[in-house]
């Protein structure tokens, strides 16, 4: 199965993004600034720990 660079590049791409926006964010302001970059930044984490969650249970043996 073939796949497009968009097929493959789409996700990290949004994530480098995002943490781009959050660290200009941090970089800008204070107070909502520094919420935006919270959750800019602390979103690729959590999905982080989604993905390995994810990928430990489906190698455990039924």
């Amino acid at each position: 199965m073939r796949r497009g660079l968009w097929m493959i590049f789409r996700w990290p791409l949004v994530l480098g993004v995002l943490s781009l926006f959050g660290l200009l964010s941090a970089l800008v302001g204070d107070e909502v600034y520094d919420l935006l970059s919270w959750l800019s930044l602390g979103i690729p984490l959590v999905l982080l720990g989604v993905v390995w969650l994810r990928m430990r249970n489906a190698r455990k043996p039924s």
